[in-house]
């Protein structure tokens, strides 16, 4: 295993007295097969799932692009940044993958410690994500409440880095809030929008145990039937009293 993989995995070991080796690290062989075995969804559904987010998201894309060049210019003027943020997150059986986003943040948002307080801190380091961050722009509070910022994600969907729903795609250092259970939560793909974001994502914390419980909950039960509950939900949590551009 590359040094590389051994920084983004730290100390994480998978304990799984079963099957699984007695230490396997996110992003080498022995956890891939760790998560394929705890994948019980249905090769059916499976193909299904990768049809329709082949088609939704090929939709979207094609509606889409001139709208969000126009964005793109928009949100440059803005941020005074590249108007597309990529970062890296974990994807399905614990492979890197770089994710899209509109930028909603002004250019050197990574310099946390350069705006944000010793609390704000501490709650970003917990949960990587701060209520009312001063460094979100006016224009990025709209993108975020209506998720726009979300759909230059439609692109990792299609090229199957990630799902249209699935568990919230995470950074290799938060993978550490889920213990043991970090092999099940990345056995299906990740997805744009699922049950946390759709639900009480501004309630369920990493803190209080509530995110990690939605995601998992996901992970074990992943159906079409979830699946629409979950396509539906995020309509509410888009444009309803629930939004928030948190």
């Amino acid at each position: 295993m590359s040094a590389e993989l051994e920084g983004r995995a730290g100390s994480l070991i998978i304990d799984s007295a079963a099957e699984a080796p007695s230490a396997a690290l996110p992003g080498t062989d022995e956890f891939a097969s760790l998560c394929r075995k705890l994948d019980s969804r249905s090769l059916g559904y499976r193909a299904v799932k990768r049809a329709f987010d082949i088609a939704f998201s090929a939709v979207i894309i094609a509606v889409g692009i001139v709208p969000c060049a126009v964005l793109s210019a928009v949100i440059a003027a803005d941020t005074k940044g590249s108007p597309i943020y990529t970062q890296e997150r974990v994807g399905r059986l614990g492979r890197p993958f770089r994710i899209f986003k509109f930028r909603t943040m002004v250019a050197d948002a990574d310099d946390v410690e350069k705006y944000l307080d010793a609390e704000q801190l501490t709650e970003w380091k917990r949960e990587r994500k701060v209520t009312n961050d001063p460094r979100i722009t006016p224009l990025g509070r709209v993108l975020r409440r209506t998720s726009l910022d979300e759909l230059p994600q439609f692109l990792n969907v299609l090229k199957g880095d990630m799902s249209l729903i699935g568990p919230r795609a995470i950074t290799f250092a938060e993978l550490e809030h889920y213990g043991a259970d970090v092999a099940l939560l990345l056995s299906v793909p990740q997805g744009v929008t699922g049950a946390w974001q759709a639900g009480p994502r501004n309630e369920a914390s990493f803190e209080n145990g509530e995110r990690q419980a939605i995601e998992l909950g996901y992970a074990r039960h992943a159906s079409l039937g979830e699946d629409v509950s979950v396509f539906g939900s995020t309509f509410g949590a888009m444009f309803g009293k629930r939004r928030s551009g948190r």
